[in-house]
This record gives structure tokens, C-alpha cells and sequence, in this order.
């Protein structure tokens, strides 16, 4: 569940069967407090319902064309009504769902939301679409983030594989070779990051984790190459402190490239939208 907030209007936004469904119910309120009424006119519409009936023909094999063909004969007349839950049930339909509890109320597929909030207002239609279009946007962030995360959490591995094979002897016990690996690692930290481990807790007591999950994606990239060359180095025997001089240089020669290739980018964005 995301909220995104569209005109001063709090939406929900939820993901079902990996598509995002947006609250009708939400946008509804842009309208009245009666969010079902609003709905349930909507859903009366002709046209409402030949979208609706088109949009699950093509991307619901499992729709009931029958069932709609006779809400589309009926729709418009005076008499006829629908709601949600019984468009669902009577054409198995999958792009709304009705939901109960907490977070309840009628929820649509992406498509027929925007379509909904069209004809609420179109003015609102572009505000929550360019809400919805930031929302996917920091999602995008946050997916290439954890995956950077993870590219520095698996050559870590191959990191502290260097320092067993090379750095610690055979007979020496668990708690010194930790401290081996501890002072390797702030080797990186140093190098990346300028401050060790222990310094960044003592100037960050009030953040959870490490570091490390703090680093920006630009920060993540270098980090894992780092560790490769880190690796690498230490197989060679190279000696820490020479180690360090070259990871620092490396750092800044690559943090700059990242930097300048992201500012690239950056204007290239700028100057589509002139």
C-alpha cells in the first residue's frame, strides 16, 4: 500500500498480481463524500461500460462476454444499476476489485483509474497521473539502489574470501580473525568513504545499520568495484597501506566519471522537455 497525495487528496495505491491498482474510492472524494454513489453513476454509464467490457477482453481471458454484452444492452436505462462488486462477480472481471478492512473500498486497474479520474475532472486526471508517474519513478530509485546493494553485498563475499585465503593464518582464532576482516573492510570505508566504521557510528547514534546503507547508487558502484580490486591486490600481496593510497585514487578517479556521466544524463532529461 503507497499513498500518493493528488490536489491535496490522499490515494492509495496497491499492487495485485504485480499491477498497480489505484483507489476509485479515493478519487472519488475529489467529487463527494459519498465516493459509491459517485461509482455507481459512473459505472451506469454506456460508454463507462464498453470500456470496462474492452479493456477485460484484452487483457482477461477469463472474462464473460455474455454477461457484458447484457449490461451494455441495459446500460443507460433508467432502471439500470451497477456496482462494482456486481460487475466482478457477473463477468469475472479482473481489472476492478472490491476491497474490505482497514484499506477497503473499489480498487482499479491503473487504466481505468485514469479513465475514472477523467471523467471526475480532467484537470485532476493529469495531476494524479503526474503523482502516479513520480510514484514509479522513486520506485525505479529504490529498485536500482537494492540491486547495487546487492552487487556490493556479493563482492563483499569474494572480499572477505581474499582475506581468509591471504591475511589470516590457519591457527589463529575466530575474534582476531574478526578483527582481521573488520580492519579490511574499513580499509574500503576509508577509501570510499573517508571515515571507518566506527567513526560513522559514533557520529551517527541515532541511524540504524551501517554505513553502507546510507550510500547513494553512485557510491554502491564504486564500492563494488572496490572490493574487486581490494581482492585482487591482496592475492597480488600488496601491502595494506599501499592498497589504501590506490583504492582512494580509484574512488575519486571513479566517483568523478560516475558524477559527470550522471549531470550527462541530467541534461540530456532537461533538454527533451524544452
Amino acid at each position: 500500500m503507497t499513498k500518493i497525495m493528488v490536489d491535496d487528496i490522499s490515494v492509495n495505491v496497491v499492487k495485485f498480481q504485480d499491477s498497480d491498482f489505484i483507489s476509485l474510492t479515493d478519487i472519488a472524494k475529489r467529487k463527494t463524500e459519498e465516493p459509491n454513489t459517485v461509482i455507481g453513476n459512473w459505472m451506469r454509464n454506456r460508454n463507462t461500460i464498453e470500456y470496462l467490457g474492452t479493456w477485460e477482453t484484452l487483457y482477461n481471458p477469463n472474462f464473460n462476454p455474455i454477461e457484458f454484452e447484457g449490461f451494455k444492452k441495459e446500460a443507460g436505462l433508467n432502471a439500470f444499476t451497477l456496482s462494482p462488486s456486481k460487475w466482478v462477480a457477473a463477468t469475472n472481471a479482473c481489472g476492478i476489485v472490491v476491497k474490505s478492512g482497514r484499506y477497503g473500498g473499489t480498487y482499479a486497474h491503473r487504466d481505468i483509474a485514469f479513465k475514472f479520474a477523467s471523467w471526475i475532472s480532467v484537470e485532476f486526471e493529469l495531476y494524479l497521473y503526474k503523482e502516479f508517474q513520480r510514484l514509479k519513478a522513486e520506485e525505479q530509485k529504490q529498485i536500482g539502489w537494492t540491486a547495487k546493494r546487492e552487487l556490493a553485498k556479493l563482492n563483499y563475499h569474494i572480499h572477505t574470501d581474499a582475506i581468509k585465503q591471504n591475511l589470516i593464518p590457519p591457527e589463529l582464532d575466530s575474534r582476531r580473525a574478526a578483527l582481521v576482516y573488520a580492519d579490511e573492510a574499513d580499509v574500503l570505508n576509508v577509501a570510499m568513504f573517508g571515515i571507518t566504521a566506527r567513526e560513522w557510528r559514533e557520529a551517527n547514534p541515532d541511524k540504524k545499520g551501517n554505513i553502507r546503507d546510507y550510500a547513494t547508487i553512485n557510491e554502491l558502484i564504486c564500492l563494488a568495484n572496490l572490493e574487486s580490486l581490494n581482492s585482487v591486490m591482496i592475492d597480488e600481496g600488496i601491502p595494506q597501506r599501499e592498497r589504501l593510497i590506490r583504492l582512494n585514487r580509484t574512488a575519486i578517479r571513479q566517483m568523478q566519471v560516475l558524477e559527470e556521466v550522471h549531470s550527462r544524463n541530467l541534461l540530456k532529461g532537461d533538454s527533451s522537455q524544452d
